[in-house]
C-alpha cells in the first residue's frame, strides 16, 4: 500500500513482484486487477477491510440468472454488511489506510468521463448470453509470451500479459477494425488457396479412410467370433436334445450366452458415417465467407454470422513485426469449421473425422 499512495499504479506493482518472483494469491501472477480489484464490493488487496483488522460479511448476495442458467453474485447495501472486528490480524494502520482511500478518490475524479464512457460502451456491446463483442475476442494470441490478446483501450487490441501482468515484452497494440479486417482477407484470400484447402482435406480424408479402415476391421473380428461362439451354443443345444447332458455344459452355454451378447452389443452400435467432402467445396467455401463477410459490414451484423465466422478460425498470433508499431499476424484456421460452413452442416459431424486441424498460414503484416 505505501508504493500505491506514492504514485505507483497497480500495473507497474504487479509488473514488479510478477519480475521479482513474488507468488500473488492462490500461486498465482499478480495482475493490475489483484491489487486494484473493485472499490464497491471491497476486492482486491488495496480494498480489503481484514488488513486494517475488520472481517467483513455478507457482502455479496448470489442468484440464478435466468438467461443463462448460471449463479451470478450482487452486491448487498453496505447496511446489510456485518463487520467483525478481529484485531489481531490487522497489518495497516488507519493512516496509510486513510490515504490510500484518499488516491482512489482523486484518481476517480480525475478519469471519471473516461469511466463513464467505457461503462456505457460496455454495457452497449453486452448481451444475454455474453457472446464475443467482436469478431476477434478470444482468437488473439501473443507470439511472444503465449498471452491473450484483448481489448486495452478504446477499440485497440493490445497483450494482457504485458498490459496487465507486465510478464511480456510485446507493447504492440492494433486497433479493432484493422485485425477484423485482416482476418477476413486471410479466411477469404490464404485459407482458400487450393494448397491450403488441398492439404488440409487430403488430411481429413486420410484421418477419415483410417478410422473407418480400422472399424472394418474390428467388425470383421467380431463377425468372425460371433459365429464361433453361435456355433458352440447349437453345438451344446443338440447334445441336450439327443440326451448327452453334462453339469459343466450349463456353466459353459452361460459363458457363451454373455460372450454372444458382448459381441452383438459391440456390432449394434453404429457410428454414425462422416460426410463426404464435396468436390466443389473451395467454390462453396468462398462464397459463403463472401457472403458472410458483407453481412459483417453492415451495422445491424448479426450474431449467427459473426459466429460462423469466428468459427472457421483457430486462432490468430500477433508478434512484433520490423516495421515501427508493425504488428505480424499468422491465421491458423479451423478445418472443422470450414467443412461446416462450405457445406451448411455444423462443426460436430464432422469433427468425428478430425479433431483438430490448421488449414494454413494468415495474413500479411500489419499496422495499427
Amino acid at each position: 500500500m505505501p508504493i500505491h499512495t506514492l504514485g505507483r499504479s497497480p500495473r507497474a506493482i504487479a509488473a514488479d513482484l510478477n519480475r521479482d518472483g513474488v507468488p500473488g494469491p492462490l500461486g498465482r501472477d499478480w495482475s493490475d486487477t489483484t491489487i486494484r480489484g473493485h472499490t464497491s464490493r471491497g476486492t482486491g488487496i488495496i480494498n480489503n477491510e481484514l488488513y486494517t483488522g475488520v472481517m467483513v460479511w455478507n457482502r455479496l448476495r448470489f442468484i440464478k440468472d435466468p438467461s443463462s442458467g448460471k449463479r451470478v453474485s450482487r452486491l448487498n447495501p453496505e447496511e446489510k454488511w456485518i463487520r467483525t472486528d478481529v484485531p489481531d490480524l490487522r497489518i495497516v494502520d488507519d493512516v496509510l489506510w486513510q490515504a490510500v482511500r484518499a488516491r482512489q478518490t482523486e484518481l476517480a475524479k480525475q478519469f471519471e468521463a473516461t469511466t463513464i464512457g467505457v461503462r456505457e460502451a460496455r454495457a452497449k456491446r453486452m448481451n444475454g448470453l455474453r457472446r464475443p463483442a467482436f469478431l476477434p475476442s478470444g482468437l488473439l494470441t501473443c507470439g511472444c509470451g503465449g498471452g491473450k490478446y484483448a481489448i486495452i483501450a478504446r477499440d485497440r487490441y493490445g497483450c494482457l500479459h504485458h498490459y496487465r501482468k507486465g510478464k511480456c515484452d510485446n507493447g504492440r497494440t492494433i486497433r479493432r477494425e484493422v485485425i477484423e479486417h485482416r482476418v477476413l482477407v486471410g479466411l477469404t484470400g490464404k485459407l482458400v488457396s487450393p494448397q491450403a484447402i488441398g492439404v488440409a482435406i487430403q488430411a481429413y480424408a486420410d484421418e477419415t479412410n483410417q478410422q473407418n479402415q480400422e472399424r472394418r476391421q474390428v467388425a470383421q473380428v467380431d463377425r468372425r467370433a460371433l459365429e464361433k461362439v453361435e456355433r458352440g451354443i447349437k453345438g451344446i443345444m443338440v447334445a441336450i436334445e439327443d440326451g448327452m447332458y453334462l453339469p459343466t455344459m450349463r456353466t459353459r452355454l452361460a459363458e457363451l450366452e454373455a460372450q454372444k451378447a458382448e459381441i452383438v452389443g459391440r456390432l449394434a452400435v453404429v457410428t454414425a458415417e462422416t460426410p463426404d467432402v464435396p468436390f466443389n467445396v473451395i467454390e462453396f467455401y468462398k462464397a459463403k465467407v463472401a457472403r458472410l463477410a458483407v453481412t459483417l459490414s453492415e451495422p445491424a451484423a448479426n450474431d449467427e454470422a459473426r459466429e460462423d465466422i469466428r468459427s472457421l478460425v483457430g486462432e490468430v498470433v500477433l508478434t512484433p513485426g520490423n516495421r515501427r508499431r508493425g504488428i505480424e499476424g499468422v491465421l491458423r484456421g479451423d478445418l472443422m469449421g470450414i467443412l461446416g460452413v462450405a457445406t451448411g452442416q455444423r462443426g460436430s459431424l464432422w469433427r468425428r473425422g478430425i479433431t483438430n486441424a490448421v488449414a494454413g498460414p494468415g495474413f500479411e503484416p500489419a499496422n495499427g
